[in-house]
């Protein structure tokens, strides 16, 4: 993204507002508490601008046994079928450090409404207390999960998608290239203004760094706490667009599921996202990328305030229901 001489400009005059009404409210910002009292803030505040939660047949607890013998819980939102329903598997946002599947329940109600499937949201580890790469194993562990619990729970086996917000964008990317590794096909990746990148050092995050809500300060704050060391940020599950593997070679992506990337172009990370997509395209995988205008990283569960949320999330929708008849 070039530079822009007054990035506020950008913003959409109900964005704007949201972050205006943000700032005057005083919170003491995330970066600047203690991980618990961070995962407790973002909790209490995840629901303020989410749209009404979608009234939906069925909803189900759930659990996937982690390779370490930890159970992870998930739950299942589906519209009424008389059909086995195709799935997306999803993993929620919150820099690896907060978020939930409550703090994302609401988008993953209106996702299955609307594309008329099942989405199994999924609370894997988060740090500090679980450091890279158990969120990464964690969500390869819930595919392999689902697969096997398909049948018994009326789903699709053969039509999973794999989707995410941030930094369960970037959980969703790497594990789309394990499945491609596997030989595990996938009908979708529905990704969210993933994280892609290792180090933060594009033009949107020196453009968004202050006053765009995802501020520089937080993204090091997240990801200080979930990696272990410097060398973390070079490996490909953290950073699918430019980490390595074991032999020090950047994964190749041909073969990976088709993917939808919507991204906001307020954003620290709109930068990465894109290259990600031209990554992708170029190793012939087929992709369709929006770029919402005027609007920050996290918009998407901010549908009572910014229209494009919901332009995002029946985009999604759209985009899902497509893969799943393809397949």
């Amino acid at each position: 993204m070039s530079h822009h001489p007054d990035p506020r400009s950008l913003l959409t005059p109900a964005m704007r507002h949201v972050l205006e009404r943000i700032a005057r409210a005083g919170h003491v910002p995330l970066h600047a508490l203690t991980p618990a009292q961070a995962k407790l803030a973002y909790e209490a505040g995840a629901g303020v601008l989410e749209i009404p939660s979608q009234k939906l047949a069925r909803v189900q607890d759930l659990s996937f046994t982690a390779r370490d013998g930890v159970e992870l819980r998930a739950q299942l939102f589906a519209p009424a079928a008389e059909v086995a329903l195709p799935v997306l598997l999803y993993f929620h946002g919150g820099g690896f450090t907060v978020g939930s599947v409550a703090t994302h329940a609401a988008l993953c109600r209106h996702l299955a409404h609307l594309a008329q499937c099942a989405v199994v949201s999924v609370d894997y580890r988060l740090a500090p207390e679980w450091k890279f790469p158990t969120a990464a194993n964690d969500a390869w562990d819930s595919l392999v999960g689902l697969r096997e619990q398909c049948t018994q729970l009326g789903l699709d086996a053969g039509r999973i998608a794999i989707g995410g917000d941030s930094a369960g964008g970037t959980l969703a990317t790497a594990t789309a290239i394990a499945a491609r590794d596997a030989g595990l096909p996938l009908a979708l990746q529905l990704l969210f203004y993933p994280g892609c990148a290792g180090h933060q050092d594009t033009a949107s995050h020196k453009i968004f760094a202050e006053g765009f809500l995802l501020e520089e300060p937080h993204i090091s704050y997240f990801f200080g706490h979930y990696l272990r060391s410097a060398a973390d940020r070079d490996d490909w599950r953290f950073a699918p667009l430019d980490g390595v593997d074991e032999s020090g070679h950047v994964r190749e992506l041909d073969g990976v599921a088709p993917a939808w990337i919507g991204l906001a172009e307020c954003d620290p990370l709109v930068d990465e996202g894109v290259m990600y997509a031209d990554r992708l395209r170029h190793a012939g995988v087929p992709v369709d990328i929006e770029i919402y205008a005027g609007v920050v990283h996290g918009f998407i569960n901010f549908g009572r305030a910014i229209p494009q949320a919901l332009t995002a999330h029946n985009d999604a929708a759209r985009a899902l229901r497509q893969a799943f008849q393809e397949k």
